[in-house]
């Protein structure tokens, strides 16, 4: 722990820590922040080599992630 090690001390301190509870608003959040309006499913797309390929090479282009990409693609699309 912290480039030490950690002794049977260490985890008894954790543990009591632990089954005394934990504050959860003040715990700090994990993971991608929602986009758009708030947490949505996520949909999976099969999408072929030749298709993906595409779809990568213009997201770089662009400085997007792919999942940008195809957003703004959809966007387009429903427009």
């Amino acid at each position: 722990m912290h480039g030490k090690s950690v002794t049977e001390q260490d985890i008894d301190s954790c543990a009591d820590e632990a089954e005394q509870g934990y504050d959860l608003d003040r715990i700090r959040r994990r993971g991608r922040k929602p986009v758009g309006d708030g947490a949505d499913p996520v949909v999976p797309v099969l999408l072929d080599k030749t298709l993906l390929a595409a779809l990568a090479e213009r997201a770089e282009r662009d400085h997007l992630s792919r999942s940008a990409a195809i957003r703004e693609a959809i966007r387009a699309f429903v427009a």
